[in-house]
């Protein structure tokens, strides 16, 4: 590193330090409670409707979207209550510290989605080789209104794609972030909240048992396979809102963990072209570790990114 370079970064940690929120003592507490009460809205109004029909039914899916939006919509207030309650001081706004704001937005919407599809590369390899379809076919299609007028049409589509991912990452992030980054700092918090986030998840236990979808083993094995994968996803999107301190690169990143789904490892291994596509699995996951730092700088973003100003030790996650 030259001295401009050295210069660069002890302007930037002494710019970070000196918008750091002031703290006040026993805040943790606080912050884990509104936390827990967020996120226990957010499942329970998944409940509020009375229904003997599955979750993939479009009444259903209607209904909930209706009490879910309506949580969400209310979930800046959570935020705020907390700022009062614990009279924290802080320098950005509400909406910027939830990451809703303009500067650095182009970069917030594309690298983070880049880099989720670099750690993908393996499954789409092995989606373009299954795909029947051509290029200049792909293309057409996606600028197909038709296609877009189906998928809209579409209530499973529009709750895993759209809906799910901006109540999701806007309660269990955007949210929930903000007041946990100034009690346990921004490393801690990456691994705090998504457990908030795979808690919230085993709520799919109470209708696999309900409609007797499986054995009652067979469910809480999926359960806590469902668990893990979102708490790993949970952290991961945690670490691009921290970093970028945006909200739309953690949602578009969801919408298309989504859409890919969990990597078909055991189909990939019986594929004809098993080496190949093994091979771009192996590469994918090798250039997004490499990758992951450099992509999520908070120079492309704004630097400090807003949610790194409640802290006073921010440590390399926000530099």
């Amino acid at each position: 590193m030259n001295d401009d370079d050295e210069l660069m970064t002890s302007f930037h940690t002494g710019q970070l330090h000196a918008n750091a929120a002031s703290v006040p003592d026993g805040l943790c507490w606080v912050s884990i409670l509104s936390c827990l009460l967020l996120a226990c809205s957010y499942v329970g109004s998944l409940y509020v409707w009375k229904s003997d029909l599955p979750r993939d039914h479009p009444a259903v899916i209607k209904r909930r979207f209706t009490s879910v939006l309506i949580v969400s919509a209310l979930s800046p207030v959570f935020v705020w209550a907390w700022k009062e309650f614990t009279a924290i001081q802080t320098g950005p706004s509400l909406l910027a510290l939830m990451g809703i704001r303009l500067e650095g937005l182009i970069p917030a919407i594309i690298l983070p989605l880049l880099l989720t599809m670099v750690l993908f590369l393996g499954p789409l390899i092995h989606l373009a080789m299954d795909c029947p379809w051509g290029f200049i076919d792909g293309i057409k299609v996606v600028v197909d209104p038709c296609f877009w007028s189906l998928c809209l049409s579409d209530m499973r589509w529009l709750r895993n794609q759209v809906v799910a991912p901006l109540t999701e990452e806007l309660v269990f992030r955007a949210c929930m972030l903000p007041m946990l980054v100034p009690c346990a700092g921004p490393s801690t918090a990456i691994f705090t909240c998504p457990l908030f986030f795979g808690v919230a998840h085993f709520h799919h236990v109470i209708e696999l048992l309900r409609f007797r979808q499986g054995t009652v083993s067979g469910i809480f094995l999926s359960a806590v396979f469902q668990f893990s994968y979102t708490a790993v996803f949970g952290a991961y999107t945690a670490f691009i809102f921290i970093r970028t301190g945006h909200l739309v690169g953690p949602v578009l990143c969801h919408s298309f963990c989504n859409y890919m789904g969990f990597p078909a490892v055991s189909t990939a291994l019986d594929h004809p072209h098993r080496l190949t596509i093994l091979s771009f699995y192996i590469l994918g996951v090798v250039l997004f570790f490499l990758l992951i730092f450099s992509m999520t700088d908070p120079l492309f973003y704004g630097f400090p990114t807003p949610v790194c100003t409640l802290t006073s030790t921010p440590g390399s996650i926000c530099s």
